[in-house]
């Protein structure tokens, strides 16, 4: 999908929280919080961390050991300002910096539907969450009569970005060696819980 186009933030940055994008993040932010239970010294990644809403609101459970990836750069700067004392700066989601099994707990709050490389991020998730870690997805859920239309739009404009059903989610996964734990709902979000399991399948290259 290397001609597609996706959405930018860059330029409402410095707004988004008290913007349309933030207030209706919401709802996402406060599912996935309900779901996570970080142990203290728990090192966690949020991919595609925004202003840094999810590390700063995880941080205020427990001590954590945060890091944040964006691929916005004033993102990035918003975050960085709201969560000093972590780890964060601009990267992709197929090719971090990390290290192999470095985290405990991934999560991806309304950025999942933005990866034109699904499978990709899949790989790479498999790669840096411990063996019995858990990845979190928190995302839109339509039903089929509103999906279907919009992810063919998306296609037909070139936009990168696909709204998947809890099913779909997993099954990307599971060819990763992740499980499913469990699916939360609040009506138009959802939040996916897997799990990285200790035993390892073959992980093959996306493009193979």
């Amino acid at each position: 999908m290397k001609d597609y186009k996706d959405f930018k933030f860059d330029k409402m940055a410095s707004t988004y929280d008290e913007g349309f994008g933030g207030k209706a993040s919401k709802k996402f932010y406060k599912l996935l919080l309900k779901q996570i239970n970080p142990h203290q010294g728990a090192t966690i990644l949020d991919v595609g961390c925004g202003t840094g809403t999810i590390l700063k609101n995880l941080s205020a459970l427990t001590d954590i050991n945060g890091y944040g990836i964006d691929v916005e750069e004033n993102m990035i700067l918003e975050a960085k300002t709201k969560c000093p004392e972590m780890n964060i700066f601009v990267s992709d989601c197929i090719k971090t910096p990390f290290e192999d099994n470095q985290f405990d707990i991934v999560t991806s709050c309304m950025s999942y539907h933005h990866f034109a490389d699904k499978q990709g991020f899949a790989k790479e998730a498999s790669r840096i969450i411990k063996p019995g870690g858990h990845l979190y997805i928190a995302d839109p859920r339509f039903p089929w009569i509103v999906r279907k239309p919009l992810n063919l739009a998306l296609r037909i404009h070139k936009i990168a970005g696909h709204f998947g059903t809890p099913k779909e989610i997993e099954k990307v996964f599971l060819e990763y060696g992740f499980e499913l734990v469990d699916c939360n709902f609040d009506l138009y979000a959802q939040c996916i819980k897997l799990r990285k399991t200790a035993k390892q399948t073959t992980i093959c290259s996306p493009s193979s």
